[in-house]
């Protein structure tokens, strides 16, 4: 399998680093600090808008760049394609693990506020614990292949049909059942109750996480080239 150079510009990679921590910085403080109006229900609690949702954007653009460089890893077999396409997938899963946890807290102090109850299997929530059991399934697989080749392209394949259900997991699926979700059947987007001072600080956030994951993905993908290179085996 070829093992080509990564090709990290690493002047870019710090400037970059420092431009989205700057940002991260103003969205947070921005984020509790900016007046917004009282919305039915969701209260200040509406501020994880922020947080929350560019998380689960951040997870699906992050588990795209990984099917993406599954594809060249079938295509080419390049070693550098594989380390980059779990690299993303790992990063993804884990925003998209705090995307979860951030709904589950959310619909607990708005739904469920007054009650003992913090999952309700709603349609919304299982889906997306079911397609981070289906990326878990793949770092499974993955752990369970020990010979390089072998366990490239088979997770590569594996991959690209985990990636297939995303649109219809997260978007698709939830859209058509009833939930209390925003969204959701019977329910507004949050378009529609979200206030439009607060898409000051909604789309700079999605723009942020998403450099947040360019960072530690770029910073994964490194440490990972390093420690092929010392043991022929790439795998964290």
């Amino acid at each position: 399998m070829p093992a080509s150079h990564p090709h990290i510009n690493l002047s870019r990679y710090r400037v970059v680093r420092s431009i989205v921590f700057v940002w991260l910085t103003v969205i947070l403080f921005a984020g509790f600090l900016l007046n917004i109006p009282r919305i039915s229900i969701l209260e200040h609690t509406a501020r994880n808008l922020y947080f929350h949702v560019p998380m689960w954007f951040t997870m699906m653009g992050a588990v795209g760049v990984s099917a993406w460089h599954s594809v060249s890893v079938l295509r080419t077999g390049s070693r550098i394609a594989d380390i980059r396409a779990l690299q993303a997938a790992r990063v993804g899963a884990w925003f998209g693990a705090l995307g979860l946890l951030t709904g589950i807290i959310w619909s607990r102090y708005t739904w469920y506020v007054g009650t003992d109850v913090w999952w309700n299997f709603d349609p919304r929530q299982t889906m997306a614990a079911l397609q981070l059991l289906i990326y878990g399934a793949y770092f499974v697989l993955r752990s369970a292949l020990e010979e390089p080749e072998k366990r490239a392209r088979l997770s590569a394949a594996f991959n690209l049909l985990a990636f297939s259900t995303v649109p219809f997991l997260l978007y698709v699926l939830p859209r058509q059942m009833a939930s209390l979700h925003p969204g959701a059947d019977g329910n507004p987007a949050f378009s529609q109750i979200t206030a439009p001072v607060m898409r000051l600080v909604f789309y700079p956030a999605i723009a942020g996480f998403i450099g947040l994951f360019w960072v530690l993905y770029t910073q994964r993908v490194r440490i990972s080239w390093i420690k092929y290179r010392a043991t022929g085996n790439a795998e964290l």
